[in-house]
């Protein structure tokens, strides 16, 4: 089934196979017809499953031939997939006119307030924080909203944006469409969705619960201070070629960091404490092959899609099985292979059963060969990179090896070719390739700064000989 078959306007069907796409996959086959016909709608969403094009395609066509104003507002929880969501509508809405625009925190304000007030958007996507902060200023208005998205609304309610959402639904129009993206249904979601919808149909898009059939699961049992040496040995080898790395805090993603750099291996971090420019920059030079390593914590286990990701590494074994199931969701997107390996700890066997009994089976348990068990961990002191260098300097090892051959639809957020890292607000420049003549849009933009600091190498250790700061030997 052809998109063309699916109602989508031609200037839209024409976006999305520039993009590389030519059927749709199974969720955008359900949603799109109900979304053109204007009803409300609650899907159920795995990322990575083409979720994103699901809803963007048929709002993109309603906005052709209609008033120039904003008329479509996409709220995500995060400034990652806000930004990653509007990569991918810019991509569709290439061959239209229309202008499409992202805002959200952690940069400054007044350029997004300028660029709102001077070009205007028919298509933003924002976070609900800053598209209030906005609002206040009078860089926008919400009265004339007709199509209103709620993308991973679970999350934002977890992350108490409840309050936030019930005061945007009241500064709308009462009678828009409202689509609603959610893996779960906690209480304080319902209570927002029976304020929000008006008699939704439900659509089953992905059992959240389930991993996609492309990614190949395995546990590594292994003490947790060998762990360390366990992920350098595995990120050794030649087929790991671009990897996430998830661990459970901050701290610890920060130093799991410093260790793997000290050992030779190209690496950048993504956590709360980062900046949206170094956000920024790491996943760029992840999708460009200039490292081969991110150290994340669950920040980057919803929404963030990134072409070509071999592997998924759980160093930390996550608390909540459906945090792991977001997690491995990185790798095997949209028809694509991939392995997603958890190093478990014999203190995480808890973890793990609540996984596998989330999962409805056991994970294979694999032993890597050529590992000793036995060994006691590496006193690794810093030293030169191995070939590949580190973060900012020579190419990772292995290098990083380009996406799959994409079967089906568009994916979920991100996955552009031409992503160059989201701005602060800004909105693509009207009457740039109207007409279907091929030309993109022009942006214009507010982003914030592009630069980034990898992980630094941190103190030299001092030398002890083996023996720890009383005179005992370390072990």
């Amino acid at each position: 089934m052809p998109f063309a078959s699916l109602g989508l306007a031609p200037p839209v069907v024409k976006g999305v196979r520039a993009a590389g796409y030519v059927d749709p996959t199974p969720i955008q086959r359900k949603a799109i017809p109900i979304i053109l016909e204007g009803r409300d709608l609650i899907g159920a969403a795995q990322t990575g499953t083409g979720k994103t094009a699901a809803f963007v395609l048929p709002i993109l066509t309603r906005l052709l031939g209609g008033p120039r104003r904003l008329r479509a507002l996409v709220l995500t929880p995060t400034r990652e997939l806000a930004a990653q969501v509007e990569t991918n509508a810019r991509d569709y809405a290439r061959f239209t006119d229309l202008s499409v625009g992202v805002v959200y925190g952690g940069v400054p304000l007044p350029p997004q307030e300028r660029l709102l007030k001077q070009h205007g958007v028919d298509f933003l996507v924002a976070t609900p924080g800053r598209l209030l902060d906005l609002h206040d200023r009078l860089a926008l208005r919400l009265d004339y909203i007709e199509v209103l998205v709620l993308d991973e609304a679970d999350r934002m309610v977890d992350m108490g944006f409840a309050p936030d959402l019930k005061r945007i639904l009241r500064l709308m129009p009462k009678d828009r469409q409202t689509l609603m993206f959610s893996a779960t249904m906690p209480p304080e979601l319902n209570r927002v969705a029976n304020e929000a919808l008006r008699n939704p149909a439900r659509v089953d898009l992905a059992p959240p619960q389930r991993p996609a059939a492309g990614i190949t699961q395995a546990v590594y049992p292994v003490p947790r201070h060998l762990k360390t040496d366990l992920l350098d040995s595995m990120l050794s080898r030649s087929e790991v070629s671009s990897v996430i790395v998830f661990a459970r805090t901050k701290h610890g993603a920060e130093k799991l960091a410093r260790d793997l750099q000290r050992r030779g291996h190209s690496v950048a971090t993504l956590h709360g404490n980062r900046s949206q420019s170094q956000r920024e920059r790491a996943l760029l030079d992840l999708r460009r092959g200039r490292v081969q390593v991110l150290v994340a914590t669950d920040i980057a286990s919803r929404g963030i899609d990134v072409e070509g990701i071999t592997h998924v590494i759980n160093y930390d074994v996550p608390h909540a099985p459906e945090d792991y199931v977001h997690r491995i969701g990185r790798t095997g997107r949209v028809d694509q292979v991939g392995d997603a390996f958890t190093l478990i700890a014999p203190e995480e066997l808890k973890q793990l059963t609540a996984i596998e009994r989330f999962l409805g089976r056991a994970v294979p348990r694999v032993v890597l060969p050529d590992f000793d068990y036995k060994r006691r961990p590496t006193d690794h002191r810093p030293s030169e990179p191995r070939a590949g260098g580190n973060h900012g300097g020579g190419r990772p090892r292995g290098g990083a090896q380009g996406p799959a051959h994409r079967r089906g639809g568009p994916p979920g957020p991100g996955g552009s070719r031409r992503s160059q890292g989201a701005g602060g607000g800004a909105p693509h420049g009207r009457g740039h390739g109207s007409g279907g003549h091929g030309r993109p849009n022009q942006t214009s933009s507010a982003r914030g700064p592009q630069t980034s600091e990898a992980p630094q190498h941190g103190r030299r250790p001092r030398k002890s000989h083996g023996l720890d700061r009383r005179g005992r030997r370390r072990i």
